[in-house]
């Protein structure tokens, strides 16, 4: 009877490491679906860049949003004028988007290639193999059951000189059934182990992963401070969007500031509206002068 069969308990040992390769695979799947909304936030893309790597090989070369920003502003500072303060700007701001772009592409390639293959290789590797190896398992384990129950049964009818016959067929079938399930627990057990060196290996590349990082936002941080020292040179900084240009040491003589200090005379290059009560606005054109504290 099905409902009657003895279940073959597995040792603790293989237990716990059937319970560790399930949790390796369901963890390692999630990483490497949340690292890749990370590295493409939009699913449509990513969903086009799936097709094309299944069908060609490799994914198309696209541009990162910072790429087309950068373009944006170099083709409208190139319309206003290179040679205006304005436009000087722009373009200097495009080139600096640009830049973080590659920076981006960079730190995408270098994720794909030292983070996200090897654990997609994992998958489609080693952890296919367990399963199929663990399936083989459970159905092995399915024929010592059956091979129990079908001797406990021939031990339970009468005496026969028939049944003799069938009690040696069944004690026969339960030690070949044992072989096999021994066998292949051992061939199991084997490659479960092999999951710790995998965890050594996701640990070198999540190092990878992070200096890839690292690198890429040190980058980013290069880049913005060399933007915003250009921009110190056209009278901005980060905090300040005043327009001012062509910073001159001033006399004060010829302002009609009273001071005895010496100022810079700036050409404010575009209106300008106050943000708050600690501000000045300004008109296109007119001079201004900038005393140092």
């Amino acid at each position: 009877m099905l409902g009657q069969a003895e279940k073959t308990e597995l040792d603790a040992h293989l237990e716990n490491l059937l319970q560790r390769a399930e949790k390796t695979k369901v963890w390692t799947e999630r990483i490497l679906k949340q690292t890749e909304s990370v590295l493409q936030p939009n699913p449509n893309v990513r969903l086009e860049e799936f097709l094309y790597e299944k069908v060609q090989g490799k994914k198309p070369p696209r541009l990162v949003e910072n790429d087309i920003l950068g373009q944006s502003m170099i083709d409208a500072g190139n319309d206003f004028g290179p040679g205006t303060g304005y436009g000087s700007v722009l373009i200097r701001c495009g080139q600096t988007q640009q830049k973080l772009g590659q920076a981006q592409r960079d730190f995408i390639q270098s994720a794909h290639a030292n983070f996200l293959q090897p654990f997609a290789s994992f998958l489609e590797g080693d952890m296919k193999t367990i399963q199929k190896e663990r399936k083989l398992l459970d159905l092995k384990r399915l024929d010592l059951d059956a091979a129990k129950t079908k001797l406990k049964r021939a031990k339970s009818q009468p005496a026969k000189e028939s049944e003799g016959d069938l009690l040696a067929k069944a004690e026969a079938e339960l030690r070949q059934a044992q072989t096999d399930f021994d066998r292949q627990a051992e061939v199991t057990k084997l490659l479960l182990e092999g999951v710790s060196s995998a965890h050594a290996h996701h640990l070198r590349c999540l190092h990878d992963f992070i200096e890839a990082q690292m690198t890429y936002f040190a980058q980013c941080n290069l880049y913005m401070n060399d933007l915003q020292r250009q921009l110190g040179s056209y009278g901005l900084s980060m905090g300040n969007s005043v327009p001012l240009q062509n910073m001159e040491r001033a006399n004060p003589s010829s302002t009609t500031v009273a001071s005895d200090e010496g100022g810079m005379k700036a050409k404010v290059l575009y209106d300008y509206d106050a943000a708050n009560m600690t501000e000045l606005s300004l008109a296109a054109d007119e001079d201004a002068v900038v005393f140092d504290k």
